[in-house]
């Protein structure tokens, strides 16, 4: 199979899809790889390094689209790379289609096979291409909500931990999952005083375990959530419905009643965020204020330390690269309950019914679009 890595082209991405070590796998499995100029630049990785590796360049995205039977990526393609998709080729990469209709619509239009990292489950459920970027948002998260709170961010002026003879600052994390629970390890190793809301019970057990005294673990019922959020100084959503939207936990009135100069991270702004007044930032403007409060809602966090999580992608999602190359991608998914939970669009069909359901679109099972 001819695969194709594109450079990234969203704003502050500089993670790619491919690390040379990963082509040379491919290479060795007896498949082609090219790769656009300058894909790897941002990451450290020359031209050269990938031509070692035994990829060949090309100059221009339009030409890696136009040849690679299989392209994958990291973020979601952008309007200009969507329409360069063509009928029968492989998309492999994240999606978050359930708040992006343009997105859904383009990919259900080009009649492309896509599957998208966050919905790929393993055989005890898990998201394992999703959890990788989950650590690495979760630990950004307080490092993001930490910067926020300082003064020149126009934040209450609190240093997390605080000093002896002053109170560290309360940080609330919404959600328990993969994403939650890094955060917290850095919020407790911080010094911050820390809660945890989720509803999960066996969740909240397993995070008593590990945190102990370090950390409050709470059950998130709506007059909880609304006294933690009040008094918290910084507050991370870390809240995930595989493939769905986010719900919008934290209202508008919430936001208006927080203290002045606190400070939200909205780590699930992939997925529309679980903030009524989350809209997706970049980078290079990554926070605005809303009621006094300072937003932060980069919806790719770890785009930013991008070496580490290019290698951490890379690392999970190598195997099923290498499974969809193999096998072709109907042996492959109709081998791997996991994998073809992936599959999100094929033929112009919708196959996650989140999705479907947040557009009113019509939903086809993946196993009925696929013909198994």
């Amino acid at each position: 199979m001819l695969i194709g890595v594109p450079k990234e082209i969203k704003n502050h991405e500089y993670r790619v899809g491919m690390v040379p070590a990963s082509v040379r796998e491919l290479v060795q499995n007896g498949h082609n790889v090219i790769v656009e100029t300058n894909a790897g630049i941002g990451i450290g990785f020359s031209d050269q390094d990938y031509i070692t590796a035994g990829a060949s360049i090309e100059e221009t995205a339009a030409t890696i689209f136009a040849k690679a039977e299989m392209i994958v990526k990291v973020k979601e393609p952008q309007a200009v790379e969507r329409a360069m998709l063509r009928e029968g080729q492989i998309l492999f990469t994240y999606l978050h289609l359930a708040p992006d209709l343009p997105q859904t619509k383009d990919l259900i239009d080009s009649k492309a096979i896509c599957i998208a990292y966050e919905t790929v489950t393993d055989v005890k459920g898990g998201l394992p291409l999703l959890a990788p970027m989950s650590e690495v948002a979760g630990r950004m998260a307080i490092q993001a909500g930490a910067q926020c709170l300082e003064k020149s961010n126009q934040g209450s002026g609190m240093l997390l931990g605080g000093v002896p003879g002053v109170a560290p600052a309360k940080v609330v994390v919404i959600g328990g999952g993969m994403v939650g629970n890094n955060a917290a390890q850095m919020a407790v190793g911080l010094g911050a005083d820390v809660t945890i809301l989720d509803r999960n019970i066996d969740v909240l057990r397993s995070l008593n375990i590990q945190f102990g005294n370090t950390a409050k673990v709470i059950y998130s019922t709506t007059d909880v959530l609304e006294a933690e959020v009040l008094a918290a100084d910084l507050v991370i959503g870390a809240v995930l419905i595989p493939g769905a939207a986010a719900p919008k936990l934290v209202t508008k009135e919430h936001i208006a009643k927080m203290k002045a100069g606190s400070a939200i991270v909205d780590v699930a702004i992939d997925q529309g965020g679980c903030f009524e007044t989350s809209h997706a930032t970049t980078h290079q403007d990554p926070t605005f204020i809303v009621d006094d409060v300072v937003h932060y809602c980069v919806a790719n966090m770890p785009g930013a330390v991008a070496r580490t999580s290019t290698f951490a992608l890379n690392n999970a999602t190598l195997p099923y690269i290498i499974k969809l190359a193999n096998q072709g991608y109907k042996a492959a998914l109709a081998s791997d309950k996991g994998l073809l939970e992936g599959l999100n669009v094929i033929d112009g069909k919708i196959t996650v019914e989140s999705v479907a359901v947040a557009h009113d679109l019509p939903y086809v099972a993946a196993e009925t679009a696929l013909g198994l």
